[in-house]
Parts: structure tokens; C-alpha cells; sequence
């Protein structure tokens, strides 16, 4: 197994990119307090590991080895990515990467001399404790833009690109709008709180003083997607005894923060 690149190569390219010189007094000085912030952030997460911002295996959007031209055009319009990754039938193994743009040369084609697998990109793979630092910097000597994690046993967990890191970035100054940021719940009045998706499950059941009755998930996002069976957009709701759940936020891959509103 290669060795990680050190983490203080990746944090200096970022300080080099922000930082500017003063000259007159010979010292490095930030451009302003947001550039500030953002260095710190990046500072803040050079112990992270992937799997603590990936994309959990039940939120990939992807495409099987069986699906035909029309169910990928169906999925293509649906979710709307760049990249895809290609699931074989028993949904165990990833076959490779499916990137759009190679679909544009066989969109003529007739079904039966269609082959998903002849247009597959290679797929990437990092184990869940890979530092996130480490693999940012991966991607960029790879060029790639999309990885999929595994277990110790080599089985899929989730997935993670770039843009997930990025985001974690500076998606952590965005949130200091809110001025209890620390808190996974935001109360807003005492029938309405802001919810983060990635709460426990124990912890939001003990605040709201509810039973998700559901064993097999970890957080509230996690419950959100077993019940809707799909990734939800922004504005779908769904009821839970006398709370409603409203998706506040939320991108092409995952669910980010959760209105919770008491009704009578």
C-alpha cells in the first residue's frame, strides 16, 4: 500500500492560494476575515477521514449493469450529475464510472448494440479512514472528481468527490449565519426548529420526545430516506406523530437540513 502525501503539502498550496504578501513589512497576511476562516477550516479538518463526510451508500444516485438506454436517460434527467457509478446487477461491486458526456456517442445506437460496460471510466477507491486532506490531493494528481469507499471488508459504504470537500470547507462558514451553530437543533420558536440531517437518531428522539421506530439507521436523514424511499427535494415533507418534516436544504446527493415543526 503507497503512503499518504503529508498533510502540510495540501495545507501550504491552500495558504499560497489565499495568503497574500506585504511586501513593506515582509509578512504573510490574510486578504480579509472570510479568507481567514476559510484557511482555518481547512486547518480544522486535516484529521478528518472520508467517511465522516461521505455520501452513505443508501443516498448514491447510480446506474445498474443491466439498465438500458432509456432507464439511464430516466436516472440522467432525474438527478442531474456529471458522473455516475455503475452497480453490478446484485448491487454488491462497482463496475466503474459512468461519465455523460461518453453517452453522447452512442445515444443513436439501437438497444441491442448498446454496452454500458464498454463506455465505463475506471472507478476510484479509498478506504473509509483515508484522511480527507490526503485524498483532495489525490484528486488532483489523478484528476479525478469521484471516489467510492469501502469497509474493511471491501464492501461499498459511500461515496465521496471533490466538491463534498470543498463544500465541508466552506459550507462551515455558511453555517455560522446561524447563531447556534454548535447545536444540531436551531430553535426558531417553540413549534419550529432547524434540524441537522446528520443528528443521531437517539438525540433527535430525546429532544422531540418521539420513537423513529426505525433500528436500522444511524441519523434523522438516514430515517427521512427509508421512509420516502428516494432522495427528497427541498420542500418535501413527511409526518411523524405530531411533528412534520420539511426538507429545508438539500443538493443532488444528499439531505442537509430538516425543518421540524409541532402540530397539533
Amino acid at each position: 500500500m503507497s503512503e499518504e502525501p503529508p498533510q502540510s503539502s495540501f495545507l501550504e498550496k491552500i495558504k499560497n492560494i489565499f495568503l497574500v504578501t506585504d511586501k513593506k513589512n515582509n509578512n504573510i497576511q490574510a486578504g480579509d476575515e472570510k479568507i481567514e476562516e476559510i484557511i482555518q477550516n481547512v486547518i480544522d479538518i486535516k484529521d478528518s477521514v472520508v467517511s465522516e463526510i461521505m455520501i452513505p451508500r443508501i443516498s448514491i444516485s447510480f446506474i445498474s449493469e443491466s439498465d438500458d438506454i432509456k432507464k439511464i436517460m430516466l436516472v440522467l434527467n432525474d438527478t442531474k450529475h456529471s458522473r455516475y457509478p455503475v452497480f453490478s446487477a446484485d448491487k454488491k461491486n462497482v463496475l466503474g464510472v459512468l461519465h455523460v458526456k461518453d453517452l453522447l456517442n452512442v445515444l443513436g445506437l439501437k438497444e441491442e448494440k448498446f454496452n454500458l460496460k464498454k463506455i465505463l471510466r475506471d472507478v476510484k477507491f479509498v478506504p473509509e479512514t483515508k484522511k480527507v486532506t490526503s485524498l483532495l490531493e489525490e484528486f488532483k494528481k489523478d484528476k479525478a472528481h469521484l471516489a467510492i469507499v469501502l469497509d474493511e471488508y471491501g464492501s461499498v459504504e459511500g461515496l465521496i468527490t471533490i466538491e463534498d470537500i470543498l463544500e465541508e470547507i466552506v459550507g462551515e462558514i455558511e453555517d455560522e449565519f446561524y447563531e447556534e451553530s454548535e447545536s444540531k437543533i436551531i430553535t426558531i420558536n417553540e413549534n419550529e426548529y432547524i434540524v441537522s440531517s446528520t443528528i443521531e437518531k437517539e438525540k433527535f428522539e430525546d429532544f422531540f420526545q418521539t420513537n423513529l421506530d426505525c433500528p436500522e439507521v444511524e441519523t434523522l436523514g438516514g430515517y427521512i430516506l427509508k421512509e420516502v424511499g428516494h432522495l427528497p427535494k427541498v420542500g418535501e415533507s413527511l409526518r411523524h406523530d405530531n411533528l412534520e418534516l420539511i426538507i429545508t436544504s438539500a443538493d443532488q446527493r444528499k439531505i442537509k437540513k430538516i425543518t421540524v415543526r409541532k402540530i397539533d
